[in-house]
């Protein structure tokens, strides 16, 4: 792997980075905090003027064409600045495999208006009971020529925003995923605030109609197992995009703190100079760095075309194990400034902690990677770069 970025990924951090510096402050903070939509409107203005949600928008829908780690350039400074927008859920949820799957009428009907900021868009990936998105509850029953979906859908990424919900539903004996009007007829949303103060509303579909043109992908036929591939693969690039994330979120945690511990002073000498509050402070160093090279390598295999579920999975346990770890020990050591929400620490606490929750824990995560590991030495298969890796977090 190639740890050098290109000029398009480091224009892409250098202007975000420079946006989010200057837009997104206290105040500014507080005001979409306390918005029930959960935005900052202004700020998505000027993110889409800059033309960063056109990143990984193909040329001909009026976007730049990068890929996911000029993606994930953007997501690890929205991270580091909080940044109260759904970049996530509208770029990689939503547009990124519009982008990849959908048809030339769906490309055009919903890409452009993601690019210029006026169209929101997000998928609806979790269910209470299926924890495995590939083989959902929701259900898709053919009526005429048209399919009527029935399920509920929890905690999806602004759905209350959003224009059209990619909603996977078992169909015909394989899986489907439907672009769905969340305000039309059958569809329920029910507001839901996450532990970061952010807008999640569950999605309750009762006979809900979509048309054969809006099944993204094209038709289903019986018994296929297209759908269930383009789920998989939103969700190796939704995951990446979380690890992002909480790598922005990591870093600049630490870097906060160790600016906190270097100025403030206890019995004539500042925080940084004690034992304890080192190597807390180097242990947080170290698993942000393991978060880095984690998710770079990910993001980097998804766009060179190479195998990378496994290398999702170990960056997936690493933003999940190690970004909760970071994000505690940096509100510890900040002692009683870090329970002051007047402060901003405590704004990393609380969305390296949601972070770790979207992506359903290390330890359920570390079991999914297991059981990968596992099967591929059973059969005999190489498996990508990140094998070591993988092996030696499961035997850990």
């Amino acid at each position: 792997m190639d740890f050098a970025f290109t000029e398009a990924q480091t224009a892409v951090a250098d202007l975000s980075r420079k946006i989010f510096a200057e837009r997104v402050t206290p105040t500014s903070l507080k005001a979409a905090e306390a918005d029930p939509d959960w935005i900052d409107r202004r700020l998505w203005i000027d993110v889409a003027n800059a033309g960063l949600l056109a990143t990984a928008i193909p040329e001909a829908e009026g976007g730049s064409g990068h890929g996911m780690q000029e993606l994930c350039a953007l997501l690890v400074e929205a991270g580091a600045s909080v940044a109260p927008i759904p970049l996530w859920p509208v770029l990689l949820l939503g547009a990124l495999p519009i982008a990849a799957h959908g048809s030339s009428a769906q490309k055009q009907r919903w890409l452009p208006g993601v690019a210029s900021g006026e169209t929101l868009l997000t998928a609806a990936l979790a269910e209470e009971n299926a924890l495995d998105p590939t083989r959902p509850e929701t259900t898709a029953a053919r009526v005429g020529g048209r399919w009527s979906l029935d399920g509920v859908k929890i905690c999806v990424p602004a759905a209350h925003l959003a224009a059209r919900v990619l909603v996977p539903a078992a169909a015909d004996g394989g899986v489907m995923v439907a672009l769905v009007d969340p305000t039309g007829p059958g569809a329920t949303l029910e507001r839901a605030v996450t532990t970061d103060r952010q807008v999640h509303p569950h999605l309750e579909l009762d006979g809900v109609v979509v048309e054969e043109p809006d099944v993204l992908g094209g038709s289903v036929a019986a018994g296929g197992d297209a759908g269930a591939g383009i789920v998989a693969w939103m969700l190796d690039r939704a995951r990446t995009g979380l690890c992002a994330l909480q790598l922005g979120v990591t870093e600049e945690a630490v870097r906060r703190t160790a600016a906190y511990l270097n100025e403030r002073h206890q019995f004539g000498r500042p925080l940084s100079s004690f034992q304890a509050t080192m190597l807390r402070a180097a242990d947080a160093y170290i698993d942000t760095e393991a978060i880095r090279v984690t998710t770079w390598q990910a993001a980097w295999r998804i766009d060179s075309g190479l195998p990378a579920a496994e290398a999702v999975a170990v960056a997936h346990w690493w933003a999940s194990d190690a970004g909760q770890r970071v994000v505690h020990a940096t509100q510890h050591l900040h002692g009683g400034m870090g329970a002051d929400i007047a402060y901003p620490i405590h704004r990393y606490f609380l969305w390296g902690k949601q972070i770790e929750l979207m992506l359903q824990g290390p330890s359920a995560e570390l079991a999914r990677l297991g059981t990968m590991v596992a099967t591929r030495l059973h059969q005999g298969v190489a498996g990508d770069s990140a094998v070591a890796d993988a092996d030696a977090a499961v035997r850990s």
